[in-house]
């Protein structure tokens, strides 16, 4: 059993898992940038640490500063919650040489997931579905002879990308030449790696994802799908599970295409397998690997809701060698429930942040209502991070409940003194195509045009 674990990140993730250490009985350490100095994880966990300036670079980022308070503080283990270094493997070496217990995959296994075109190959060695596409590319003669057999449009991808960055659509031979090269500067200026891969690019798919848990003993389970259409500019704004745009029998391969692939890496801990769903495929709706995430994903609250498993905690255990608590026949799925991501931002300003003191602050509640965040009135949203407020999670026995109770919670959210998104949720989830349930990744540029544009 750990004793005491460090939190590597700050925010709403960092009170999540200060949480799931209370209940497990394990002593937590905080650690915080200077400009997080009163956020509300440093006064709840049991130790607090201040370990640098406001940038990222020189805080929460900043690995000896991490390893330094650990040593100090005798952390059994560090968890890195999402984001900042959650997916560095070079950090998870670090602390196994420190004889630090990292809360999450191995290195070898992070980093056959992190490098897309070795993810690419390593899922279809493993049966797991993939679009068609190359492996790195070198130059545009092979991608022309690639389009000869699969036809335009094409996408070029970072190997290292993430978060929407070091990808270019490309939709006839006039256009090729100038993707390639932009994507590759692209890719080379935000990850200091220039590679480049290719796939058929799906118009308008369905972002599905699938949750699993797994241990060191080989067992894994998944915990269903989750409905990840609804975003920005590659960026999720709303989650939901299960998915209605998926039927049973896609939903059982799915799942066992997700344990296939944890099985392949020997992985261990939580983690996301992110899938394409084309609807409008011959022969009927198909889904292709898109990425994995290793870590603990924003919105696996959503899964925690209609599965009634506590992930975190499970992470927890199963970094501690336990077993998982559960098989697949343990694992029913009930209801439905909706993510709704809250930040302070500008929406009828293409979404640009709005730092600053919250004057007012109330949480909804009520039944089947969920609210993960760490801030309160007084607080002050730093500008250096992201502009989460917080996350509201409401389950319902049908969709159209889940839908109607966030509706209710949205309506009881008070944050005053910021602007924030909760009009913008309120006015998604009065769309039409939303409640019918016939949408896909293209829903925000379609029916929200002008949110896109600055103004």
């Amino acid at each position: 059993m750990f004793k005491k674990v460090l939190i590597a990140n700050r925010g709403e993730i960092a009170i999540r898992i200060i949480r799931a250490c209370r209940e497990l009985g394990i002593a937590t350490v905080a650690v915080y940038s200077q400009a997080d100095a009163e956020s509300l994880h440093v006064s709840l966990a049991d130790e607090a640490y201040c370990i640098g300036p406001a940038q990222s670079s020189k805080s929460y980022l900043h690995i000896p500063a991490l390893i330094s308070v650990a040593l100090m503080t005798g952390a059994d283990a560090i968890h890195p919650g999402y984001g900042f270094l959650s997916e560095r493997a070079d950090f998870v070496d670090i602390c196994e040489e420190h004889h630090i217990k990292f809360i999450g995959p191995s290195s070898s296994a992070m980093r056959l997931m992190g490098d897309k075109a070795t993810a690419r190959s390593t899922m279809e060695k493993s049966g797991v579905p993939i679009t068609p596409g190359l492996g790195i590319v070198d130059n545009t003669d092979e991608i022309r002879e690639f389009v000869k057999k699969v036809g335009y449009p094409i996408i070029i991808k970072a190997t290292a990308g993430g978060g929407g960055k070091g990808m270019r659509i490309v939709r006839n031979d006039s256009e090729l030449d100038d993707s390639f090269a932009l994507c590759k500067a692209e890719a080379q200026s935000a990850f200091a790696n220039g590679d480049v891969y290719v796939e058929k690019f799906i118009e308008n798919p369905r972002h599905i994802e699938v949750q699993i848990l797994s241990d060191s003993y080989g067992n894994v389970i998944h915990l269903g799908e989750r409905d990840c259409s609804i975003q920005r500019r590659n960026q999720k704004l709303l989650e939901e599970a299960p998915s209605i745009a998926i039927t049973e029998d896609i939903r059982k391969k799915m799942g066992e295409a997700a344990i296939n692939a944890a099985k392949a890496i020997n992985y261990e801990g939580t983690g996301t397998l992110e899938f394409l769903l084309d609807e409008h495929a011959l022969g009927g709706k198909k889904f292709y690997f898109m990425e994995m995430n290793t870590r603990v994903q924003v919105e696996h609250c959503v899964s925690e809701m209609i599965s009634n498993i506590d992930i975190v905690k499970e992470q927890i255990r199963v970094a501690q060698g336990e077993r998982l608590s559960y098989t697949q026949n343990d694992v029913k799925l009930t209801g439905h429930a909706i993510e709704c991501r809250i930040n302070a931002e500008d929406y009828e300003k293409c979404f640009i942040p709005c730092p600053g003191e919250i004057e007012g602050y109330i949480a909804p509640g009520g039944f089947g209502t969920r609210v993960d965040s760490h801030v309160y009135t007084g607080y002050k949203i730093p500008p250096y991070y992201d502009s989460l407020v917080g996350k509201v999670i409401c389950w319902g026995r049908d969709r159209e409940e889940a839908r109607k109770r966030m509706l209710r919670a949205l309506n009881d959210y008070v944050v005053t003194g910021v602007k924030t998104t909760i009009g913008f949720h309120k006015k998604i989830l009065n769309n039409k195509e939303f409640i019918s349930g016939d949408f896909n990744t293209g829903f925000i540029e379609k029916n929200y045009p002008e949110v896109l544009t600055k103004k």
